[in-house]
């Protein structure tokens, strides 16, 4: 038994893979059958769901709207098919959770893996995000749980704060017994990408950055930069959690023991009229 209307499985089916081929494949229609039902849909909403290009179909911001709509009413699908079966295998429930890697490793991924003990039919799809991205794809739709910068929490979501992160600066093992202004007067510095303002924002609290190269090093992947941190490409900011283990065999080490840069985060979702138990448990499990 589906709750959902024909007509929002097939844009369920077109926000998923952004284009109607896609769509079509995945519910079994012929493209032109996608389309009928799109644009049926937007005529009896009276709004378009979609910006149409050569590049694909994104969601407007109604059409953001109607798919958080849906993903509730997936949720009370998946919820109710556990209670009346009685005792037979339940419906898998997915919950879409994104943030910070440091901050997802250290504390999301643990925490959903013990509400998964207690809520075995909830599956998770974890994205590892590095790029800000929270808020955006909380609107969008592609993520029911997202942790954001504490100043990106709007009065349209529910939020909790979470105990702030904690950065320090690290490098190579290499350059332990170097004086950190030589270091920062001479190295380059290995940031995510060319909006990361944190090593920048590190250095400006601790009265080093007007010695500091600006042109940085950068590697969209966590991992990738703490790598080539470790090789010796340069010095950045990683938060304790993540660094710590790296420290501890000796690939890294804290330049400015005792000196950190802390960052305040909320996790965000959007209200719901009445919280899934599993719902519930993941957002008061997370500190």
């Amino acid at each position: 038994m589906s709750l959902i209307h024909p007509g929002l499985e097939a844009f369920i089916a077109v926000t998923h893979h952004g284009t109607v081929r896609g769509a079509a494949d995945e519910v079994g229609l012929t493209q032109t059958g996608v389309t009928q039902r799109i644009r049926a849909l937007e005529r009896r909403l009276g709004t378009t769901l979609f910006s149409r290009s050569r590049r694909g179909m994104t969601l407007t911001p109604e059409g953001e709207a109607l798919h958080r709509y849906c993903q509730r009413v997936r949720d009370l699908e998946g919820e109710l098919a556990a209670f009346t079966q009685q005792g037979e295998a339940p419906t898998t429930l997915r919950l879409h959770v994104t943030g910070p890697s440091s901050i997802m490793r250290s504390r999301i991924i643990p925490q959903a893996l013990k509400v998964r003990g207690r809520h075995p039919n909830v599956m998770f799809t974890f994205d590892l995000n590095d790029d800000e991205s929270g808020l955006i794809n909380l609107r969008n739709g592609r993520s029911q749980i997202a942790v954001v910068p504490l100043d990106e929490v709007v009065d349209e979501l529910d939020s909790r704060r979470l105990r702030p992160a904690r950065y320090i600066l690290v490098g190579p093992r290499s350059w332990q017994r170097r004086s950190l202004r030589e270091i920062v007067r001479s190295e380059a510095i290995v940031d995510f990408k060319e909006g990361d303002e944190a090593t920048f924002r590190y250095l400006r609290k601790h009265r080093l950055h007007a010695l500091a190269h600006h042109e940085r090093f950068f590697a969209n992947n966590t991992d990738a930069l703490a790598s080539m941190v470790a090789d010796g490409c340069g010095y950045t900011v990683l938060a304790d959690d993540f660094a710590h283990p790296l420290i501890q065999s000796k690939q890294l080490v804290e330049l400015n023991p005792g000196k950190d840069l802390s960052l305040e985060f909320a996790l965000a979702w959007y209200p719901r009229h009445q919280m899934p138990g599993y719902f519930r448990d993941l957002v008061r499990g997370i500190k």
